[in-house]
């Protein structure tokens, strides 16, 4: 039951940010499949690197609609704004603005199947233009509730 309610609500959640997303031309960004895959991290491989102690921890930025956020978010992870609009790329770009260009940063959404997410690769973009070198994008092929929630991985809520 709980399941089942999850994923009917990523389902409404999905449908009311995809609609409220505007129309991109290529011309404007990028489409997510433009990301090569060896920036890729995959759900499995981020939640293992989050419950060890050895390693430091990546900055990790939520870069899609802040009604997804607030329902169900990756610990840790900060709202950096819907970055398929200017306004969401002027939240990523000040909250990067002071950090160094070695700053290990990970970019997730999970609004949408990937190939229709506006938010991924305007973030990606984005970082990449002001100099970051150790950028990863959390690979979710369905969405946030089907590849990280359903599987398990740890989540919080709120904000």
């Amino acid at each position: 039951m709980k399941a089942t309610a999850a994923k009917l609500f990523f389902a409404l959640a999905f449908l009311v940010t995809f609609l409220a997303q505007p129309t991109y031309t290529s011309a404007q960004h990028k489409p997510a499949s433009s990301i090569p895959t060896a920036d890729f991290i995959q759900p499995a491989e981020l939640a293992a690197s989050l419950q060890t102690t050895t390693t430091s921890k990546p900055l990790i930025l939520q870069v899609g609609s802040h009604v997804l956020f607030a329902e169900a978010h990756i610990p840790a992870s900060e709202y950096a704004g819907p970055t398929g609009q200017e306004s969401g790329l002027q939240v990523l770009r000040d909250r990067v603005a002071k950090l160094p260009k070695d700053t290990s940063i990970v970019l997730y959404c999970g609004c949408c199947p990937w190939g229709r997410c506006p938010n991924i690769a305007p973030a990606y973009e984005q970082l990449q233009a002001l100099g970051f070198t150790h950028l990863k994008v959390l690979y979710l092929a369905d969405n946030f509730g089907a590849n990280w929630v359903d599987k398990g991985y740890p989540v919080a809520k709120g904000r």
